[in-house]
């Protein structure tokens, strides 16, 4: 009998471990227990950053998979990861420009897309669902992408991981790449828990990565829109994409010819294209407020890549119009996340964004009304996108005006006022103070006392140079000499150096931090016309577009 009566106790005891453990893993992420799914092991794998990662790419047919590129389309292939096999992934290349210029450099050197689940659902790389490998045309460094996402990781925004790889295919070099974690439900979960919000990609534009719906990017289109190639003189501008058009009703204005040199150009309100040095995205791609009406907003919902209801479309529109409004800013916006984006993006100068004429790579992730910002695609950082104008309006861009570019007004091909995710930060002076004292602690984080000597940004520049070098020596099918890579990268370190100088400058004063400020008196600019912003590579380079030098 007693017997007995220890086993029913022992019986109790298990069955309240259980209730226990169910309880706990069903209300984890409330207790601040990171869920299983979160705790990744391919952090620790793939982007080890201490050494290069070997890739080879097994595929059957692969001589005539280059024809199929510019379709983007999955084919099935296998892939070895240091040595670890996964058969039947999918694999398609990726780009918008750089799928036409790889072309013009006269190899297959595409960029690509690994899809782990592709073929067969639960399939992943130790818990990864996707990886992009980064081609790293346009730029000489073999880094901007590289430092970029990892100085956004160190100060403490929710960044892709990254590290060098080396491809092979079927046994053959391949070339350099880097590989970096999409922004997908992988990605969520490492950064938010598995009880993660909803992510977007908006986009108007129809180029690559976040184009909504899969369409396919008119390279020749956006050329002829844009006056060809070479920025020849067009008035007649032809019908805008479909999708820049919503909610313009209006006739398309003539337009000044020559890419680089449009004038802003006057639009309904609410109407989506505007013209300032290059195209400009869609006001809800802006994050701009218009209506209640979703469909004022397909550009970021056509682009929603977790499931969304009508209810989640409702509550983003209420966000939006309270970000417009500047109300309840603490509710609608993750502050801390979103300044330390911006004062790293601010930092690297890339106009091929958010912040840019063009108006896109970024991600917008929101959970409970509250937006962030997440980073994506910096290959044409630190001065690379070429269709901006300097301070004096000149077309192109100038290692002076980079190096000065105003930390304050911090936008190119517009104005802040039509970005609301950027423009609460300078209409309460909370908010900008706060702005400014995150920028120095980057900056002293970064780089000491303004020096490269022994900073810790001297210090990382250096290490990835000497892991990489020997592999971009070897590289079969690089876009660039080793010679104009050792030359980009000592420019790079440069470059970096009098940017943080004249930061420095802004933020104590001595050097005007907005665009007016800086045309009014230049005299206290840092002085950077000893480089050249071409050696790091940039968006004209062999085969470009667009070019108007």
């Amino acid at each position: 009998m007693s017997t007995h009566k220890q086993i029913d106790k022992i019986c109790c005891g298990v069955m309240l471990f259980t209730l226990i453990v169910t309880a706990v893993f069903m209300n984890g992420e409330r207790l601040g227990i990171m869920p299983v799914m979160a705790q990744t092991g391919y952090a620790s794998r793939l982007f080890d950053d201490s050494r290069v990662q070997s890739i080879d790419i097994v595929m059957e047919d692969w001589d005539s998979f280059p024809d199929t590129c510019e379709n983007e389309e999955y084919s099935a292939c296998s892939v070895v990861i240091d040595n670890e096999a996964y058969k039947n992934v999918g694999i398609r290349a990726k780009g918008n420009t750089s799928l036409s210029q790889v072309k013009e450099y006269g190899n297959d050197r595409y960029s690509f897309k690994i899809e782990f689940d592709c073929y067969e659902k639960g399939n992943s790389y130790h818990g990864l669902d996707k990886i992009s490998l980064n081609n790293i045309i346009q730029d000489n460094t073999y880094m901007k992408d590289y430092l970029t996402y990892k100085m956004m990781g160190d100060f403490g925004v929710a960044a892709p991981l990254c590290s060098y790889v080396y491809i092979t295919v079927n046994g053959e070099e391949w070339g350099l790449y880097l590989a970096v974690e999409s922004v997908e439900e992988s990605f969520l979960a490492r950064n938010y828990g598995n009880g993660y919000g909803n992510l977007y990609k908006p986009d108007s534009m129809d180029m690559g990565g976040g184009r909504g719906n899969g369409d396919k990017f008119d390279r020749e289109g956006m050329e002829e829109f844009f006056g060809g190639a070479r920025g020849e003189d067009r008035k007649d501008a032809g019908e805008l994409p479909k999708k820049a058009q919503k909610g313009f009703d209006g006739e398309i204005p003539e337009l000044p010819g020559g890419v680089g040199g449009f004038e802003k150009s006057e639009m309904p309100e609410g109407g989506p294209p505007q013209f300032g040095g290059m195209f400009k995205g869609s006001s809800d791609v802006l994050l701009q407020y218009t209506d209640d009406a979703s469909d004022s907003y397909i550009n970021i919902f056509d682009n929603a890549k977790t499931d969304i209801t009508d209810t989640d479309k409702k509550r983003l529109i209420a966000s939006l119009k309270k970000l417009g409004q500047g109300e309840d800013i603490e509710h609608v916006v993750d502050v801390e996340a979103v300044i330390r984006y911006f004062v790293v993006h601010n930092f690297v100068c890339n106009f091929d964004s958010y912040t840019g004429s063009m108006v896109h790579n970024y991600y917008l992730y929101e959970k409970d009304g509250q937006l962030s910002i997440i980073p994506w695609d910096y290959n044409l950082a630190f001065g690379g996108f070429e269709a901006q104008s300097d301070a004096d309006g000149n077309g192109g861009s100038n290692a002076n005006s980079m190096v000065n570019f105003p930390i304050d007004s911090p936008v190119s091909g517009g104005s802040v006022e039509e970005r609301p995710m950027l423009a609460w930060i300078f209409n309460n002076e909370e908010y900008t103070e706060m702005y400014h004292r995150y920028f120095q602690e980057f900056l002293d984080s970064h780089f000491a006392d303004g020096s490269f000597s022994n900073s810790y940004f001297e210090e990382m520049i250096s290490s990835v140079k000497e892991m990489i070098a020997p592999y971009v020596e070897k590289d079969p099918t690089k876009f660039c000499s080793y010679e104009e890579f050792e030359k980009g990268t000592d420019t790079l370190k440069q470059f970096c150096l009098l940017r943080a100088g004249s930061i420095r400058g802004q933020l104590a004063g001595t050097i005007p931090s907005t665009s007016e400020g800086q045309q009014q008196d230049k005299t206290a600019l840092v002085d950077a016309s000893g480089i050249s912003i071409s050696d790091m590579g940039t968006m004209a380079g062999r085969g470009g577009f667009p070019s108007h030098r």
